[in-house]
């Protein structure tokens, strides 16, 4: 125990570090973090220097890739950009506008052969041609989808109705004629009076006219969503669309006006569209987005039409898009005269065999060609031609 305890002893006690020390590492451990932090750096530095000068050394300053200047377009005063294959193809075909120059995407997509023949269609009528990005197209249109084509031309405007009126440019008097005139009575949505272009020139009417005040003229835009229809159609516009609307029914025409299921009125009798029945010449008016026909053009209506929806309906979505009420409205109106021309070359084709074949007409009651081509006519168009051939084969078998 007593010589434990002298070793004990002879062990010298250590000193605690003092309290502003404590917790550090000895100064020699620190200088050598330190020297060695600095010896990496150093080395990070040389490195990426040695691989800067390696990179600039396998690229030559010819081979470097110039960065592109911002190309800068000189306009003409008060013209606008055309956008989109078929409104550009089709204002080049309808020659309506001036044109001054024809930007086309650069790159593979210039190849195609609608891009040659767009060329070729400036070039013959002197316009010239920009092979520009992608970017520049996107910046001369807006941001919209341009299918790499723009085309600076003069702007499109309605012709005025009352001029059209005066001269009876193209206008049909006889009130036997099938012939539809659509109205548009403040449609301010570019898209929408597109999409009714569209729709108008499809299914094949007359005359398209809208009201001058709070309408959207004739834009770019319309004509993209038109996919060109506005080149080609005639627009008529009336500062006095109500005074215009007086002047058809003093000609004898019908005027009908367009409501929802929940618009129903009782002081203009409401039918649905798939019970008009089109035998006179017809103007069909259409209103805003918002709020429809304006009262003083419901009071002009005859009639009002409805389109009857398939479902009962919840509130809120009774009614459908202006453009989507107008094709289907037109649709139903337009395919009655489809069904005459295919009756009238039904009763054609009726009255070429009883002449050939001889047939006894007394012997069946009928008592001359013209009769036999009405009766047999409507049965087919009410019957689908089924009945038609069954009294033939029953009655004539040869």
């Amino acid at each position: 125990m007593s010589g434990l305890g002298d070793a004990a002893r002879a062990i010298p006690k250590s000193h605690p570090p003092p309290k502003s020390c404590k917790g550090l590492a000895p100064q020699k451990t620190l200088r050598w973090k330190w020297k060695s932090s600095m010896r990496r750096t150093e080395q990070a530095a040389s490195s990426s220097e040695e691989f800067r000068n390696l990179r600039e050394d396998d690229f030559s300053k010819a081979q470097k890739r110039p960065v592109p200047k911002p190309m800068s377009i000189e306009r003409t005063k008060g013209s606008e950009i055309l956008f989109g294959i078929a409104p550009c193809s089709l204002a080049f075909l309808q020659s309506k506008r001036d044109f001054f120059q024809l930007f086309l995407k650069s790159g593979s997509s210039c190849a195609r052969p609608v891009m040659e023949e767009f060329a070729q269609r400036a070039k013959a009528r002197g316009v010239p041609v920009h092979h520009v990005r992608r970017q520049v197209l996107d910046a001369l249109c807006k941001g919209q989808v341009h299918q790499g084509v723009c085309l600076e031309a003069t702007p499109l405007h309605p012709r005025s109705l009352e001029e059209a009126e005066a001269s009876r440019v193209g206008v049909a008097t006889g009130l036997g004629t099938q012939l539809i005139w659509l109205v548009l009575e403040q449609i301010q949505d570019p898209m929408n009076l597109g999409a009714v272009l569209r729709s108008a020139h499809f299914l094949g009417v007359d005359r398209v006219v809208t009201s001058q005040k709070d309408s959207c003229p004739l834009t770019p835009t319309v004509s993209k969503a038109s996919a060109g229809a506005m080149e080609v159609l005639e627009v008529y516009s009336t500062d006095n669309l109500q005074r215009f609307l007086k002047a058809k029914i003093e000609e004898g025409w019908e005027v009908i006006g367009t409501v929802s299921k929940s618009e129903v009125e009782d002081k203009v009798p409401v039918i649905s569209c798939l019970e008009f029945h089109w035998n006179k010449p017809t103007v069909l008016v259409l209103g805003n987005e918002g709020y429809g026909l304006s009262s003083e053009t419901r009071s002009l209506c005859h009639r009002m039409l409805i389109i009857p929806p398939g479902r009962t309906l919840q509130p809120g979505i009774e009614s459908l898009n202006v453009s989507v009420a107008t094709g289907i409205l037109l649709h139903s109106i337009c395919s009655q005269k489809i069904k005459n021309k295919d009756m009238d070359s039904l009763a054609c084709s009726l009255i070429h065999i009883v002449n050939h074949l001889q047939l006894p007409l007394k012997s069946m009651g009928i008592h001359d060609v013209q009769h036999l081509a009405l009766h047999w006519g409507c049965v087919c168009v009410c019957d689908g031609g089924f009945i038609c051939k069954y009294f033939w084969l029953e009655n004539h078998t040869c």
